[in-house]
């Protein structure tokens, strides 16, 4: 049997272990899709707030993700990852619940955001827990060697849903008003719910597990350089959208779902590579690819320009997350993987949880596409990162099994 024949058999045997948990992963993210091209919006022309506020708001769920991710790794290592989803979804919906009492306040715009802000941020937790306990859940079904495969399909499927839900949110939005995305927020998750009752649960490994301070001190180098990664990812979702509106070009949500396309395809055919010739090699070149399509962005004198700068950020983020994803595994025993995984995307959060309010400060005193020209220089500062990485390997190759 060939080469190629045995890869193709492993690759579709991952495929079948990991699609129910990429179902459960793609419901849930529909609702936060959804509300990715419109809250902006929203909070902008709906409640009369600025570009600051529009960033905070944003950023507001990635800062709750942020507090919330080592408690999400901890309680997947020790409770189970299905007990961790379950969590989680039931947070998602309440959140909507706070969508529809901000929408009740609207009268008090001041009111109504600081409702909204507190829904996002309890919508945050509920993704730190679910993105944290499937990852996990995957690793645990999945020989280690496939680490990178596991990161990128998981993900995938959260972007996948990013590319659904942004398109619908907007026909949602446009139709029915923002109400329409609150009610979705509260009654996706309860339908995913009934899913997961339906998959096997994994026992928790009984073995002694390390401090998150151990933990944290292992993955902060492909965590830091993952955080500087996400700024071309926060800029696309958070501000694009409001781009094409300052630019009179419709359909801002093309801009999400060029991000989202490219970014699936950049994982189907691309997510082995970092189990192959290294994490850190794949996220090198995947860090400069994305901070070119943030020039695309900035530079972009009509919106095909910008489409293309979208899809070359979101083919480029696609391998950086995975790429140094597989060099945080790497460093840690396979117990500890979930609060690894915790501590690596809580970098992530906290950059997004940054990262938005500060180019929303940008935006105010300068250009709206200059924002797109800090978040490249940011981009290549986690190409730097990857380059030391290749330099420093991982000392625990898989970790102990």
């Amino acid at each position: 049997m060939s080469v190629i024949a045995v890869e193709e058999m492993v690759a579709h045997r991952i495929a079948a272990t990991l699609l129910p948990i990429m179902a459960v992963v793609f419901v849930a993210f529909l609702v936060i899709g959804a509300a990715m091209p419109v809250l902006p919006l929203h909070v902008h022309n709906g409640l009369g707030f600025g570009t600051f506020v529009v960033g905070l708001v944003a950023g507001s769920q990635f800062g709750a993700s942020l507090i919330l991710r080592p408690w999400a790794g901890q309680y997947s290592d020790s409770r189970g990852a299905k007990r961790a989803v379950i969590v989680s979804l039931l947070a998602a919906a309440a959140s909507g619940l706070l969508y529809l009492l901000s929408l009740c306040l609207e009268s008090a715009p001041l009111t109504s955001v600081s409702i909204l802000l507190v829904g996002r941020g309890l919508l945050g937790g509920a993704e730190s827990f679910i993105i944290t306990a499937t990852v996990s859940w995957g690793l645990a079904l999945v020989d280690s060697r496939n680490t990178g495969r596991v990161i990128a399909w998981v993900g995938s499927a959260m972007f996948a849903a990013f590319a659904i839900g942004a398109p619908a949110g907007s026909a949602l939005y446009a139709d029915y008003g923002f109400a329409a995305i609150a009610f979705g927020t509260a009654l996706a998750p309860l339908a995913t719910l009934a899913l997961v009752a339906f998959l096997p649960a994994v026992a928790p490994a009984p073995r002694t597990r390390l401090s998150f301070l151990k933990v944290l001190g292992a993955v902060w180098v492909p965590g830091f350089g993952s955080a500087l990664g996400s700024v071309g990812f926060g800029a696309v979702t958070t501000f694009a959208a409001l781009l094409f509106a300052n630019r009179g070009w419709s359909n801002g949500w093309l801009a999400y779902t060029a991000y989202a396309i490219a970014f699936i395809l950049a994982r189907i055919f691309f997510s082995h590579m970092a189990d192959t010739i290294g994490g850190a090699r794949v996220a090198l070149v995947c860090a400069l690819t994305e901070a070119a399509g943030q020039a695309l962005i900035w530079l972009a004198a009509g919106p095909e320009m910008a489409l293309l700068g979208a899809a070359l950020t979101g083919f480029g983020f696609s391998l950086v997350y995975p790429g140094l994803g597989v060099e945080a595994v790497r460093r840690v025993p396979a117990q500890s993987r979930g609060l690894a995984m915790g501590a690596y995307t809580a970098f992530l959060d906290f950059a997004q949880g940054v990262a938005s309010p500060a180019l929303g400060l940008i935006a105010i005193g300068a250009r709206l596409n200059v924002v797109f020209l800090a978040s490249a220089v940011t981009v290549l500062c986690a190409a730097i990162v990857a380059s030391w990485l290749i330099v420093h390997p991982a000392k625990l190759e898989g970790g102990p099994q």
